[in-house]
């Protein structure tokens, strides 16, 4: 099913969420305006109010990810770079901070979300024009790399959260990408490569858990999530378009994640097999807020159609991440 276009703000003037998945980009997030039974005051805004800013990229020699995190009472980033020939995981960083002052999650996805401290810089900032950067300089690791315009609109999707109030995210189709990746053992040409973003603002729950998995070229893309957020995500890019996808489900070995993925929708829409190739994994426990984080890097082959009625697409070798994270915050 092809999506509407997207409305230039989430909440009505009646105050009222819209929710609903779309094709194109909202000017802004203002969950204040928020009235009714989604209405939440300032204080639990505060620290209910979650952020953060994702870029991949990815070419046949590297997979880099960069992520800043906005949790309203700190703030994290974490950024590495994976190597796919031998597998080895060159560069693996993260570093918290406090909010405001070392990180700023932009209110959309195309402004600039930035965060400093000590060694660290990272900004990712909308150019105009579907067009976009990423800077990082921190230890061990340089990423200076620009990206789009995709041939297909972003997604933008809305909806309710249990023991929370709303979320809302953008989400990117593979854009073209150039730039390079400066470490210990060299450089990377990023040229020829695929980029792709991940701008998620919501007020959720303390206790918030998810699985997820995209994977993207130019030609055709996917996003999908089982967990806090239902199936408002899920997503198809195919032949220029934004396709909405059904409820998907996420089979593999807890024990062995690095054993293969078996994923699908339940419209009969998607069905693709993941095999890993490596993993980013960070668990952290604050006391008062704790995560578990898995971030398998790999290929997807498998099959993709945009309804029903349509032949099915295969999909061979798509580099992607799958994701299992649980986090209390």
């Amino acid at each position: 099913m092809m999506l509407p276009a997207a409305p230039a703000s989430l909440v009505g003037a009646d105050g009222q969420p819209l929710f609903g998945r779309y094709a194109g980009q909202a000017a802004g997030f203002d969950w204040s305006a928020l009235a009714g039974p989604h209405a939440r005051n300032p204080l639990w805004r505060r620290f209910h109010h979650k952020r953060w800013h994702y870029v991949a990229l990815a070419t046949e020699q590297v997979f880099c990810a960069v992520a800043i995190v906005d949790l309203g009472w700190i703030s994290t980033c974490f950024a590495y770079a994976f190597d796919r020939d031998d597998g080895d995981m060159l560069a693996n960083f993260s570093q918290d901070g406090l909010p405001i002052t070392s990180a700023r999650v932009a209110a959309h996805a195309n402004g600039r979300s930035t965060f400093k401290m000590k060694q660290t810089y990272i900004n990712i900032e909308g150019l105009g024009a579907g067009r976009y950067k990423l800077e990082l300089d921190c230890p061990y690791l340089v990423i200076e790399a620009e990206f789009g315009p995709g041939n297909a609109p972003l997604l933008l999707a809305s909806g309710p959260v249990k023991d929370g109030s709303v979320h809302a995210t953008q989400k990117s189709s593979g854009m073209p990408l150039t730039g390079q990746v400066k470490l210990w053992r060299g450089e990377y040409d990023l040229a020829g490569g695929v980029a792709s973003f991940d701008y998620s603002n919501g007020l959720l729950a303390r206790n918030t858990a998810w699985r997820w998995a995209s994977g993207h070229n130019l030609e055709l893309g996917f996003n999908l999530q089982a967990g806090y957020f239902g199936g408002h995500e899920n997503a198809l890019w195919l032949d220029g378009q934004v396709h909405a996808l059904g409820p998907a489900h996420f089979i593999y070995d807890q024990a062995d994640p690095l054993a293969r993925w078996h994923i699908f929708t339940e419209d009969d829409l998607l069905e693709l097999f993941f095999t890993p190739e490596g993993a980013r994994r960070q668990n952290k426990n604050m006391v008062v807020a704790a995560s578990r984080y898995l971030q398998p890097i790999g290929t997807f082959s498998g099959w993709v159609r945009s309804s029903a009625d349509q032949p099915k697409r295969m999909v061979t070798q798509l580099v992607g991440v799958t994701e299992d994270h649980s986090s209390r915050w």
